[in-house]
Order: C-alpha cells, then sequence, then structure tokens
C-alpha cells in the first residue's frame, strides 16, 4: 500500500493544530456515544430510522409488511462509503453487470437475481438515465426495497427498487466540513451547511469536490464536484416549500478491468492485477446531472395533508471507452477463449484488440415529473385508516448519437497492433476521426393513479392494500449512418411504438403479538412493458407484445427490541417472473417472429437483518440473504413442444448468489470509536447458458478507528479492503471483469459548528 500525498494533508494538519478548535474547559459530553455523536463520521448508529421516506408509506418500518432496508448518511460516513455501487456492494443479494449495457456505461444492477438498473428512484420519484452515480454528499439516506414493487413505484421493479433520499433545508443552525486524504491520490472535501433564519425560513448548501485513483490499477480516476442548494419556508407551520438544485460533474477513466476466463481460474496467467488494456488517453466518461426540485406540503388539520413534488432533470453522459475485448494467446500458445491454439496472426503472450474499440457515446436524458399525494387518516365503524392517494404525471426524454472516434478518415477501422499481456501498451497512436454510427431518439410518457390504505382492526391486526393504474406510453427511432467509404448514406428506421395500460397491486395482512413486534404475509406484483424506460428500445418482435408479470409473496417477522433501539427482521420469500419474452423462431402461426410471453424464472430466499444499538456506545449493522435461483423455462411454448429442448430449464439465474452477507459493527471507547466490517459474496453463473463462467465467491474487510478531540473536531481513518483480498466484479461472458480495489486507507477531519 503506497502512499501519495495529496494537496489536502496540509490542510489536515491546519486543522488539527488550530486553537480555535480547541474545546472550552468543562464542555466536553460525559457519556461516550453522546460524543460520538457530535461527528457524522464516527457517529454511533443509535437512531435508527423508523420510516420510509416515501409518503406512501403511512407507518413505521416494524409495521410495514415488506423488507426494507435503510443505509443512513452515519453508516455511509462510517464506512466511507461514497457512490451508489459502494454502498450497494455491502447489502446482500446485489451484483452489478460489467461495462455497457443498452443504455450505456453506468450503473448496471442485479437486485434478488432480477435486473434493476432502471429501477432507481430519487425521493420517491423515478431516475431512469443509466450512468454512475458516484457521490453521497447530498443524500440523507438509501433505501433498499425489496420484492416486486411496481404498485409503489412504478413501473417495472420485478426484484424490489432503489430510492435515493435528498438532503433539503431544515430547522435549526448546524455546518459540517470534511476534507480527506488517503492512498491512491485521495483527496476529498465537502460542506454541509443549514442556516435558519427564523421565521419558518432555512437555506441549506451542500458541496464536494473529490478526487481519487483506484487502489493497484495504474489508470482508473475519478474526478467530481457538486453543489446542492435548497431553500425551504413555511417550516414548522403548516404550510411549507421546499426549492432545491443538485449539480454535479464526474471525469472519470471507466473501469473495465482485466480478462477473466473461469476455466483458468478467473484471472489469466501472466496478468498483472494494475495492467490496463483500454487506451488511458482516449477512454473517458464525462458525467454532467442537473435537478431542480420543488415539494409543496400542507396540513389541512392533523389527520389530512397534500404533498406535491414536481422535478425537471437533465443528465449529460460523455463516453470514450475500449473495452477489455479481442484475442487472448497466453504464453503456451493457446487461446484461452477456445482451448485450442492461437489463430494466425497472434503470438504467445500477446493480445488483439478488437470489438468495439473507441466506441463513442453521447447521450442526454431529459425528465419532467409531477407527483401529488394527498394522506388522510380516519376511522370507519370502528376501523382506523391511513389511506394515500396519489397522481403522477412523467416526460422523458432520450437522445444518442454513437460512432467511432479511433477511425480512418474513410470511417475504416485501423489496425490496432499487437499487446504484450504482461505489459499492454495502453496508449493510443492510431488515427482519431469520429465517424458517426447512428443517432437515436425515444420518448417516454407515463401518468398514473393509485391509492394506498392501511386499515386497523384494533391493537392486533392491519390489513394493507393498494393498487396503481398506469398508461405507459413511448416510442424509439433509429438513424443509421454509412461510412464515407461506403458512401455516408443516412437510413431512417422506423418509429417503433409501444402502448399499455398497467394495472399493479399490493396486500399485507399484519398481526402485532406485540407493541414492538410484527409477524405479516404480504402479496404484491409488477407490470414491465416493453417500453420500460426511456433509453430502452423496442422492436418489431417486442413492441406488440403484453407486458410481463412478476410477482413477490413474502412472510416475515419485525422487532424492535433492547428497549426500541436494535430492529431485528426476518422473512422468506418467493420472487417469480410469471412471464417475460422469449424468441419463437420458425412458428408458422407467428410469420412476424413476435416474441412469446412464455418465460418463466423464479427465485426463493431468505432476508434477515439487525440494525441498531446493542448498547449506548456498540451499532451493528447487518443483513444476510439466501437466494435458490432457478429458470424455469427459456424457450416458447412451440420451441419446447417442437423441439422438447430448453437448454436452460432448471439453471440458476445469472448474477445471482445462493449466499451473501454483510455486517458492520461500531464500539464508542470514551473518545475513540472503532468500527469494524466484512461482506460476504457467494459464488454465482454470468449466464444461465451451459459452460458459463462461474464467479469465485470472496470476503472483504474493512475497518475504522475514530477520536473525537472535542465537540467540534475529530478525525477518523478508514482503511477499506484491510487483508488485500483480490476478488472480482461485474463479471462478463466474453471475457474480462473489473477486479476489486485493492487495500487503500483514508483520513477524515470533520469540523462541526
Amino acid at each position: 500500500m503506497n502512499f501519495r500525498p495529496s494537496p489536502l494533508t496540509a490542510a489536515l494538519l491546519m486543522a488539527i493544530t488550530a486553537p480555535a478548535l480547541a474545546a472550552p474547559v468543562g464542555e466536553a459530553p460525559a457519556d461516550a456515544a453522546m460524543q460520538a455523536k457530535e461527528l457524522d463520521t464516527v457517529e454511533v448508529h443509535g437512531e435508527r430510522v423508523q420510516k420510509a421516506s416515501s409518503p406512501k408509506y403511512t407507518e413505521d418500518l416494524v409495521d410495514t409488511p415488506q423488507t426494507i432496508t435503510v443505509v443512513t448518511s452515519e453508516v455511509m460516513a462510517q464506512q466511507n462509503l461514497l457512490g451508489l455501487k459502494d454502498v450497494l456492494s455491502t447489502l446482500p443479494g446485489i451484483t452489478f453487470g460489467a461495462g455497457e449495457g443498452g443504455g450505456g456505461y453506468g450503473d448496471s444492477i442485479n437486485l434478488r437475481g432480477f435486473n434493476a438498473t432502471t429501477d432507481i428512484t430519487v425521493d420517491g420519484v423515478r431516475d431512469s438515465a443509466q450512468y454512475t452515480r458516484t457521490d453521497n454528499f447530498n443524500l440523507e439516506s438509501i433505501e433498499l426495497i425489496n420484492g416486486a414493487n411496481s404498485a409503489m413505484s412504478g413501473a417495472g421493479s420485478v426484484g424490489g427498487n432503489i430510492n435515493l433520499v435528498s438532503k433539503t433545508a431544515r430547522e435549526g443552525d448546524s455546518s459540517t466540513f470534511t476534507l480527506g486524504a488517503g492512498t491512491d491520490s485521495f483527496t476529498r472535501a465537502t460542506v454541509d451547511s443549514n442556516h435558519d433564519f427564523g421565521g419558518g425560513q432555512a437555506f441549506r448548501v451542500n458541496a464536494m469536490i473529490h478526487r481519487n485513483d483506484v487502489a493497484d490499477r495504474d489508470v482508473e480516476e475519478y474526478k467530481r464536484w457538486g453543489l446542492a442548494p435548497s431553500f425551504a419556508i413555511g417550516l414548522g407551520t403548516d404550510t411549507r416549500l421546499t426549492l432545491s438544485y443538485l449539480h454535479q460533474h464526474d471525469e472519470n477513466i471507466p473501469e473495465y478491468g482485466l480478462p477473466y476466463f473461469a476455466a483458468y481460474g478467473g484471472l489469466l496467467p501472466g496478468i498483472s492485477r494494475d495492467a490496463y488494456f483500454g487506451y488511458r488517453n482516449m477512454d473517458t466518461q464525462e458525467i454532467d446531472v442537473d435537478v431542480m426540485t420543488a415539494v409543496f406540503e400542507h396540513d389541512f388539520n392533523d389527520s389530512i395533508s397534500v404533498r406535491s413534488l414536481a422535478r425537471y432533470q437533465k443528465v449529460d453522459q460523455y463516453t470514450v471507452v475500449n473495452p477489455t475485448q479481442g484475442t487472448w494467446c497466453l504464453d503456451s500458445g493457446i487461446n484461452p477463449a477456445t482451448g485450442a491454439a492461437c489463430p494466425t496472426g497472434t503470438l504467445p503472450g500477446t493480445y488483439l484488440p478488437s470489438g468495439p474499440r473507441g466506441t463513442t457515446r453521447d447521450t442526454t436524458n431529459g425528465l419532467a415529473l409531477s407527483q401529488t399525494d394527498l394522506t388522510a387518516r380516519f376511522t370507519t365503524g370502528g376501523v382506523e385508516h391511513a389511506l394515500v392517494a396519489g397522481v403522477s404525471f412523467m416526460h422523458e426524454t432520450y437522445d444518442l448519437d454513437n460512432g467511432n472516434i479511433q477511425r480512418n478518415p474513410n470511417g475504416t477501422a485501423p489496425t490496432y497492433p499487437l499487446m504484450d499481456i504482461h505489459d499492454p501498451d495502453n496508449v493510443y497512436t492510431g488515427p482519431v476521426n469520429y465517424i458517426r454510427g447512428g443517432k437515436t431518439t425515444g420518448t417516454l410518457d407515463n401518468q398514473a393513479l393509485y391509492a394506498f390504505d392501511t386499515l386497523k382492526f384494533g391493537p392486533k391486526w392491519e390489513l394493507a392494500l393498494g393498487a396503481r393504474y398506469e398508461h405507459n406510453e413511448g416510442d424509439t427511432r433509429t438513424l443509421t449512418y454509412a461510412t464515407p467509404a461506403a458512401g455516408g448514406a443516412i437510413t431512417v428506421g422506423p418509429k417503433f411504438r409501444n402502448e399499455d395500460e398497467l394495472f399493479s397491486y399490493r396486500a399485507g395482512l399484519l398481526f402485532k403479538p406485540a407493541d414492538n413486534g410484527s409477524i405479516y404475509l404480504s402479496y404484491a406484483n409488477s407490470k414491465t412493458p416493453s417500453k420500460g424506460s426511456v433509453n430502452g428500445a423496442c422492436t418489431l418482435q417486442t413492441c406488440e407484445v403484453d407486458p410481463e408479470t412478476a410477482v413477490n409473496i413474502e412472510l416475515g417477522t419485525k422487532w424492535n427490541l433492547l428497549d426500541e433501539r436494535l430492529a431485528v427482521t426476518a422473512a422468506v420469500f418467493r420472487n417469480e417472473r410469471q412471464n417475460y419474452k422469449v424468441a419463437d423462431p420458425n412458428n408458422p402461426d407467428n410469420p412476424s417472429g413476435t416474441q412469446q410471453l412464455d418465460g418463466k424464472a423464479r427465485v426463493d430466499g431468505i432476508a434477515l437483518g439487525v440494525a441498531g444499538n446493542i448498547t449506548r456506545q456498540w451499532s451493528v449493522f447487518a443483513n444476510y440473504t439466501y437466494l435458490d435461483s432457478e429458470v424455469l423455462q427459456s424457450v416458447s411454448d412451440f420451441v419446447r413442444e417442437t423441439t422438447g429442448i430448453d437448454a436452460q430449464a432448471g439453471n440458476p439465474l445469472p448474477n445471482t448468489p445462493e449466499h451473501s452477507a454483510s455486517a458492520w459493527t461500531t464500539y464508542a471507547l470514551q473518545d475513540w470509536t472503532f468500527g469494524y466490517g466484512a461482506t460476504y459474496q457467494g459464488d454465482f453463473y454470468t449466464a444461465s447458458t451451459a459452460n458459463a463462467p462461474r464467479v469465485k465467491s470472496y470476503i472483504m474487510h474493512r475497518a475504522m478507528v475514530g477520536y473525537q478531540f472535542n465537540p467540534r473536531f475529530g478525525l477518523q481513518l478508514n482503511v477499506d479492503n484491510l487483508f488485500d483480498k483480490q476478488y472480482f466484479t461485474r463479471v462478463r461472458n466474453n471475457g474480462w471483469a473489473t477486479p476489486g480495489a485493492a487495500r487503500s486507507a483514508v483520513l477524515t477531519a470533520t469540523i462541526r459548528f
């Protein structure tokens, strides 16, 4: 582990010795846990989140019939988890896709066996653009809501959804500044300052500037800055308005990683962990995110309130990527992809790049939405009701310019030289000419009506009901550009359009054997149309297919123990895709080749969780998930009946580990706080096909120690991947995977006023 000094090191030393931060005599708190709470980065996680943030959830988590895991900003800070992938990698049941998907390079998430890339919401409303969400500086918490969830979050949400909760202006004055420095050129500074003007008005600003390399990787890096002001009026009154804005700019070098072949135990022999097989002078990911939000709230009385959210969002992303793809020739003269001798034109110990080298994508996602929720609490015939009724309108746009920047002037591809697999030449010296290959535009409109009611039949029984009706309509058109060598003609493709009426629902029966506990049985479904996201394209074979359906049934129990300090949850569940689209070739009754809703898959599982404080000094946040996945049918009924072959049936789902677990615990000892965590990811297959690569299991450890000098100032040291474990994530079938970051250390100073 090499320490590279950063410019913030001097600032940290100045902060440590600044006399203005010395604690006045007698002001140091006597209680260690209270003392820890003065510093976000070493806070003992004593105040559990009691309720999900969305107004659609009217009851506390203990009385909500669904598995919901909440990661607070304090827990993220304790572990120095910054990006969405960092946080989700500590939660069991989640894996990540490799590199580009249909929407381009960005977050690619698999939740409980099913794709959840477009199932991300911010403050309860959709955020469907595919980009890398690298920083949590403006987040209060991240909520992982498991199970089919269309009724709550809209179309899709087969395995659940991930909700990001933003920071906004609030009552009270507070300011927190952090300065961080560490290995691998890690430098970071953040500001979170809230000023209460009185009279119900407050202004809050969150800001961040950050840079880091990736531990034990020679090229990849992340640079970004962000600013998020918010202003609120009417705080503490019946009528409140909050206006907020977020801008974040990223300049990253994407991670595609190393050649990975399961037959050779993963990483190919002779490959260095720090090798880079792209082009460091070409690869880039630039992201600009702009989000403007207005939230209006009014309490008519103690029982009836309304909340209306309006948002405009624009996400621009420009990428040039050179994935780790091509022909490998080992020192033995064997091609690892085939097991046979290397093809002509390659030499032992070399790599011949091919495939999507120089792929360039310039995308813009636009979103405008409005969502209004009316909440009413009332009683009918001795039954208490907590009713939420709402309406939402959403319009999204998508524009993509795609092509290749590594081209000859006539548009033909250059000849890429052989690379030494032991020491790849990752500087591109060939021709640079951007040749546009295509342009894609898309729109998506969604209007929804929904209602949820929690009925309380006395102190022991509750029934939660909910339904959502949606009109979902979208289109996609692609223009294809021929190269100059081929005449440069532009081919305008047809506009593919999808329109569906969707109905999703949920029901949960809950029994309370005691005030601090519940036992529940819930059932919910999800609907996924062919045009489920604005950057997803339906085709001639898919646009007219009815929506896919998934269901989730869950039996669980939740308890608040130790005087409400500790929450314990357990659930068994079944997530089942009752139908999904599969090809239907050679069917005389289907000459157009329209895909059929004959695919079926199922995941049975167990989820266990604990969060809170065992004592005032000792906190814990731990989760375990068991997933037993199976493809039930992967071909159309016609193919199965005529051939009798369904090669994937009975195989596990891709990217779905049977066992995964994580634990994080801290202990406060006078002025010190000590933390330790471990994440276990079981092995899994990258596809449901025969001979698919099997990704090895791993355990990754992290540790933290913090010292509070006084109520205003403290230091925290985090060490990630404590034992320098080599492991891989985001594994792709055709031969590459992203290595997990090696051991790294970060020292953070936190100053509070």
